[in-house]
């Protein structure tokens, strides 16, 4: 097996001259004036590494160096001998020797640490940014490639195959080869930010047919302007700045690394599949790490929390925050405290002490746990997080056996699993009084274009539907949720649909201003009660504003009026809230269209994420504080400010769904999957949670749909299902390998027929002082699911390009410290990656390229903003798919079994103009038809003699009941399933218009408006790391 992870060779073999840096260029989440780097550090700028005169960089200019290719993906980069073949994976040194340390003496930080603090204390990627300095620790042992407990996951590829392939050149973002002198980068802000050049003084760009002078690196020429026709590059084929820019064919005798010889997440996830896929996973071991979350497995808990509640950025976290700092390895947990379990697990046990409530420790609070320690006989526990001596109180006491276990140990859950629940007593209510079953409330936008279009209609047929499958407690007969209706335009309507009355009765508030509730009896009812009156009622609304010519509609109000209605009937609930304008009539909460494609790619850029007015805000504040989660069903013909609208389902534990130019014929299906399992969903109602840690780490950021009025407190107006919190922790002290860093999650909520309950997560790690263990303990896809939300929150107050910068900075900063401290000694110019990291470079590349960091024209401001909101309560499945998409082959199907065909890698090499492709990412499913399709496929699947006739508006492939007809819409419903926005299907003929959205998901190729292949990224990656280790 081999003793270290992926090693590639790249193209600067030579050595770089005047590579001197001495701490790598942290940027700063939150501070604008942070943008450039700390004072008397010296970087490379220039392709061969020539070090750029004093002087400082102006704010600002930090030049963009991405990789860039031409659309073809043409480099010429130069030759060198490939490493050894594969099959000589054998150490290069004894196993178990250490291996010896870094040669390269590491230069003293240029910041003090207080400093840095101050400088990261607003800014969301983790904190820990100094030089690395020698591995102060005894020398690592070296790293094994299969994980170092729970079944070995298969040795991974690691090594690139022998022959000439080559890494393209050092990334620069000048013109390419045969490109037009003169031709300026289109999209110079576009793409990946490259090393900082630092220390340098901008002058202006020297006159055409000027060599460029001293001090003035070719990369800036790029920066300041178009590249001036004296520029010689100093070695074969840089990179182009933007699209369509390359032109004349390559040197011929040069040949591109192959993309199979670099690491593949497909080859990752199927290696995962195989060794663990199917097995029985039991969570007994502290600190394991969990197979994969796309590996399908059982979940046995036996201690700790299974990983479909909890996943871990590292199962293993550094004793000493000096450690954490040199690794630069955010530690942070992703939790979703209401994940759904699969039939064939067992669901959470309930846990009734009565009147006397949950056992806690008198000191910090934490819930009775396995982690707890019995001493004395059983009288008195140790508590396992801030290790305080409590009583046992007397109804809970038991007697220990001969090893000092309690004899029930296994008969109670909290004593024996990682996972359960608490009946809370009435301590924990608000007002000390059980609270009500929760209320939801329809409220319908009825203007115009909504009635116009059949939307209301629609509408108001579903709820008939879907009221029938209210939640309810396992064990009732029917639901305990009441319901209420509103419609609005630039008035609202409140209903009374009590269930006396022969028909419903309209209440109209036009005092949008200062709006109350006009009735409090009736409002609220139950459906079983009042169906005949609702029914009733349903069939009227679209008649009722059939003749309706008002267009305007008003937003905060209703939110409001909806969460006063909650108020005074003493209950949490939600609203369901069908929206489709911006609300532009005169009301708290107007908005205007401030859309402005001018601020893209500006300083200013991240105003667009920005909500107009800060009523959003404080009324989502509001509606926390009374328990009222708000879900929005968004229909938007064009701009709708996202930003502003979308800030209250984000803030209250609700979801936006978004149908862009909304066609009933096309896309009801879509919108009426999303209400019906909108509705059905496991949700707890007024929820906080804590996050409790053992002693030396705290939890310090988190990320979500969530709300804080204190460092500690996390408060949901609800929570379902799919909704995950990202936690960041830092160290307060040092941890301790024999007692490991313990986590306690307990969520305090309301459940669907109005019982307080607390849910408990426990979950144990590994401490190590060995950067090796930290490293193999690693989860690429919780890493990700961390970088997404603290750079989604980011943007906020941050120029993109920064954020950028930082990520690519701290993606090399984690590798560069695995190649110094943990890799056996190999030539400079290798590529060495840790076994568990082996797919970071082209996730974090796939995250770089996402619109909500790069702009792209086609892509609208509400699209973006909209996809930003989505990933903040992202749980890790989600986000894997999310950035690295699934596709599939479908052409090659066996129409016999009922598997998933093995997925392929997401690049238009792995298309065929014979291959039909299904391609999804949890928000859309592409299905991909190449020219030359097979006949009998298409005639299988869509019931027309060939390629030419397939009708590309459809939604809903036609039930043809052909063996390939079903066997696709298997596949896809298999896809479907458990994911929390229903798909929309689009169909993608080859070569017509469509196929440029579709190849935006291609995400290891060249982005057609800016953004890397993912070779080019490695490149860029590992040039970054070069430095960093010189």
């Amino acid at each position: 097996m081999s003793q270290q992870g992926y090693v590639a060779t790249p193209p600067y073999s030579q050595s770089q001259p005047g590579m001197g840096l001495s701490s790598p260029y942290y940027g700063h989440y939150g501070d604008p004036s942070h943008g450039t780097s700390a004072p008397g550090i010296m970087k490379p700028s220039g392709p061969l590494g020539a070090t750029v005169p004093g002087g400082l960089l102006p704010p600002g200019s930090l030049p963009p160096g991405p990789p860039q290719t031409g659309p073809n993906g043409a480099h010429s980069p130069q030759r060198f001998p490939g490493p050894p073949p594969v099959s000589n994976m054998a150490p290069s040194y004894t196993p178990g020797q250490p291996p010896p340390q870094s040669s390269h003496p590491s230069p003293g930080s240029t910041w003090s640490a207080t400093q840095l603090g101050s400088q990261f204390s607003s800014m969301q990627i983790n904190s820990y940014g100094v030089a690395m300095t020698p591995s102060s620790q005894g020398p690592s042992g070296p790293p094994s490639a299969a994980s170092f407990q729970g079944p070995p996951r298969a040795p991974q590829p690691s090594i690139l195959q022998p022959g000439s392939q080559t890494l393209p050149p050092p990334p620069t973002t000048l013109n390419g080869p045969g490109a037009n002198p003169m031709s300026s980068p289109i999209h110079g802000q576009d793409g990946l930010p490259g090393p900082t050049p630092l220390n340098a003084q901008y002058k202006p760009p020297p006159p055409p047919g000027q060599t460029l002078g001293t001090g003035y690196s070719p990369q800036q020429a790029a920066n300041y302007g178009p590249q001036m026709a004296g520029a010689q590059l100093s070695y074969p084929g840089g990179f182009p700045g933007g699209p369509a820019q390359m032109a004349g064919p390559p040197p011929q005798h040069q040949k591109k690394l192959d993309p199979d010889s670099i690491p593949s997440p497909i080859q990752v996830i199927e290696n995962d599949r195989a060794t663990r896929g199917g097995q029985v996973y039991t969570t007994n071991t502290r600190g394991q790490v969990p197979p994969l979350v796309t590996t399908d497995c059982v979940i046995q808990d036996q201690g700790n929390a299974s990983p479909r509640y909890i996943r871990c950025t590292t199962y293993c976290f550094p004793c000493s925050s000096d450690t954490a700092k040199q690794a630069q390895i955010p530690l942070a947990a992703v939790i979703k405290p209401f994940a759904a379990v699969p039939s064939n697990e067992t669901p959470l046990y309930l846990v009734n002490h009565g009147e006397s409530g949950p056992v806690r420790c008198n000191r910090c609070k934490a819930y009775m746990c396995p982690f707890m320690q019995f001493i004395e006989g059983g009288r008195r526990y140790q508590c396992g997080f801030c290790n305080c001596v409590n009583d046992v109180p007397p109804f809970y006491f038991q007697h220990l056996d001969h090893i000092g276990r309690r004899l029930d140990q296994y008969e109670k859950p909290e004593l024996s699993l990682g996972s359960y629940e608490y009946v809370a007593t009435l301590d924990y209510c608000r007002k000390n009084k059980p609270p009500n079953p929760p209320a939801f409330i329809f409220m319908i936008d009825v203007s115009y274009s909504n009635i116009k279009n059949g939307l209301v209609k629609l509408i108001c047929e579903e709820l008939k539907t879907v009221l029938e499958k209210l939640p309810k407690e396992e064990q009732e007969e029917t639901s305990a949720v009441r319901v209420g209706f509103i419609t609005y335009n630039k008035v609202l309507h409140f209903f009374n649909v009590k269930s006396n009355l022969a028909q419903a009765q309209m209440m109209v508030v036009t005092d949008v201003s200062e709006v109350f509730v006009p009735l409090l009896d009736g409002f609220l009812v139950n459906y079983q009660e009042s169906q005949s009156v609702i029914h009733n009622l349903l069939d009227q609304i679209p008649e009722m504003f059939a003749d309706s010519n008002e267009n305007e509609t008003v937003f905060a109000p209703v939110i409001q009026a909806g969460m006063e209605a909650l108020k005074a009937a003493e209950c949490p609930g939600k609203l369901f809230v069908f929206h489709s304008s911006l609300p532009t009539a005169e009301a708290p909460g107007k908005l205007k269209n401030r859309d402005d494609k001018k601020l893209i790619n500006t300083d200013k850029e991240k105003i667009l994420f920005q909500p107009q007015t800060n009523v959003y805000e404080s009324l989502a504040k509001d509606c926390v504080a009374n328990s009222c989660s708000v879900t929005l069903f968004l229909f938007p013909s064009q701009y709708v400010d996202v930003a502003s609208l979308g800030l209250i389902p984000l803030l209250t534990g609700g979801t936006l769904y978004k149908y862009n130019n909304f066609q009933m014929h096309l896309d009801s299906h879509q919108f009426l999957n999303d209400l019906r399992n909108d509705i059905e969903k496991k949700i707890g109602f007024d929820a906080i949670m804590r996050v409790r840690t053992s002693t030396g780490f705290r939890a310090t950021d988190f990320f979500g749909g969530i709300f804080m009025n204190n460092t500690t407190d996390v408060e949901m107006a609800a929570i379902d299902c799919d909704k995950a919190i990202t936690v960041e922790f830092k160290h307060d002290d040092k941890l301790s390998e024999d007692s490991g860093a313990l986590i306690q999650c307990a969520v305090l909520y309301t459940t669907i027929g109005g019982q307080r309950r607390l849910r408990i997560h426990n979950l144990g790690l590994n401490c190590s002082s060995q950067l090796t263990d930290l490293y193999k303990s690693c989860e690429t896809d919780s890493l990700i699911n961390f970088f997404a939300k603290s750079a989604f929150k980011a943007v906020l107050n941050q120029p993109l390009k920064v954020i950028r910068e930082i990520l690519v900075n701290q993606t090399a900063h984690m590798l560069a410290c695995y190649r110094k401290n943990c890799a056996s000694p190999s030539a400079a110019s290798q590529l060495i990656l840790p076994d568990s990291m082996k797919v970071l470079p082209v996730y974090m590349n796939c995250l770089l390229k996402n619109c909500v960091l790069l702009s792209r024209p086609e892509i609208s401001t509400d699209e973006r903003t909209y996809q930003r909101q989505l990933v903040m309560t992202m749980g890790v499945a989600d986000s894997q798919l999310f950035f690295y998409p699934q596709l599939l082959p479908i052409h090659t199907l066996d129409v016999k079994s009922t598997v998933l065909p093995p997925a392929v890698r997401c690049s238009e090499s792995r298309l065929s103009e014979e291959g039909i492709f299904l391609l999804a990412n949890g928000l859309n499913i592409f299905l991909w038809l190449g020219v030359s399709s097979p006949p009998e496929l298409i005639q299988g699947i869509f019931n027309v003699p060939s390629f030419a006739h397939i009708n590309t508006d459809m939604t809903l492939l036609p039930e043809v009941g052909s063996p390939h007809s079903e066997q696709l819409r298997m596949i896809m419903s298999i896809i479907q399933e458990k994911k929390p926005y229903t798909m929309k299907l689009v169909i993608v003929k080859q070569r017509e218009q469509r196929e440029m959205t579709f190849r935006q998901f291609l995400v290891e190729d060249k982005g057609l408006y800016g953004g890397s292949s993912y070779v080019d990224f490695l490149c860029c990656v590992h040039k970054e790391i070069c430095q960093l280790l010189n």
